[in-house]
């Protein structure tokens, strides 16, 4: 059973108000590149994760959800699409789920004009919902602009850098991931209006997900066959990308070197021996292993809100979440 029908959660209406948002701007013409591309890349395919938790958080609330919720759902996911039309540039990612990335179908320049009229548009339709009864939309807005941007920065900056701290990568993964996650689940139950200390809990829940999810993330450049990640394996690597398992490896001695060495004129066969190194180093069952951690931290918060139907919700994320790489 997919994740939105466990939940019990009506995804083509999702769906059709995420497409809503681009093609009810008038300013738009229908035969746009803008319009063409945006359509293309939310039709895609993704498993909608960011709008389910919106709508799972408002099942936290003292308020039924209804269509506000719907649009909010929508409004998080074409926020995660505009963050992946600019991490694609960034990572020079030819491919996007299997099929080319945005920028290799238009121009870079297309691209990131495109990527940042998303943004935008998000923030102009949440505008116009922003009072201070539901201040909760400016969460949302933050996101799309301020707290991605410093995400896709320091993951431009670090490029190489393997003198990436354990705490910096943690923080890059926050701002990159995690943070959207939980202000979805924590938007969502502010838009039932929930209860403070409920939408703290939700928060945490969501963010020690969106932990878990980039972590795993990065372990899949590592462990998957390049036609189901729908790019080659260790494109990390190959980008730069100074992820978790790197960041182990690097703490073996023996090894260090021959990774360092990793810059971007490297050959493939350079590229190949460092891959292997570092699978066969123990750096990616230490990864594995700040995985399970959220993950355990999560439940912790699921049994805090056992008092709540909803919370069978949170735990059918989590089991996604535990078992996405399999």
């Amino acid at each position: 059973m997919k994740l939105h029908e466990t939940l019990n959660i009506n995804l083509p209406r999702i769906n059709k108000a995420i497409e809503q948002i681009v093609t009810s701007d008038k300013d738009l013409p229908s035969s746009s590149i803008i319009l063409e591309s945006i359509l293309s890349l939310v039709r895609s395919g993704g498993k909608r994760v960011r709008p389910l938790m919106v709508i799972v958080g408002s099942r936290f609330g003292t308020q039924p959800p209804g269509r506000r919720q719907i649009e909010l759902a929508a409004a998080a996911e074409f926020i995660h699409a505009a963050s992946l039309v600019h991490d694609d540039i960034i990572d020079h990612a030819e491919m996007r789920r299997g099929q080319p990335s945005m920028h290799m179908n238009t121009s870079v320049s297309e691209a990131v004009y495109i990527g940042s009229y998303m943004s935008a548009r998000i923030i102009e339709l949440l505008s116009t919902h922003s009072s201070e009864r539901n201040r909760y939309v400016h969460d949302l807005s933050a996101i799309a602009t301020a707290q991605l941007c410093i995400g896709e920065y320091e993951q431009l900056e670090h490029r190489y850098d393997y003198s990436l701290s354990l705490g910096q990568y943690l923080e890059k993964s926050r701002n990159k991931t995690a943070q959207l996650m939980a202000t979805c689940l924590r938007v969502g139950a502010l838009s039932t209006e929930a209860k403070p200390d409920i939408t703290d809990l939700l928060y945490k829940f969501g963010e020690h997900l969106g932990m878990s999810f980039q972590i795993q993330d990065d372990l899949l450049d590592f462990t998957q066959t390049p036609e189901l990640l729908g790019k080659p394996a260790g494109s990390d690597l190959i980008q730069g990308q100074v992820t978790l398992p790197v960041i182990y490896a690097l703490q073996k001695p023996e090894i260090a070197d021959t990774i360092r060495s990793i810059h971007a004129g490297s050959t493939s066969d350079e590229i190949n021996v460092a891959i292997e190194i570092i699978r066969s180093s123990g750096a990616l069952e230490q990864t594995e292993q700040l995985s399970l951690y959220y993950l355990e931290q999560a439940q912790q918060i699921i049994n805090q809100l056992s008092s709540f139907p909803a919370h069978q919700d949170l735990q059918s994320l989590l089991h996604y979440f535990a078992g996405r790489d399999h």
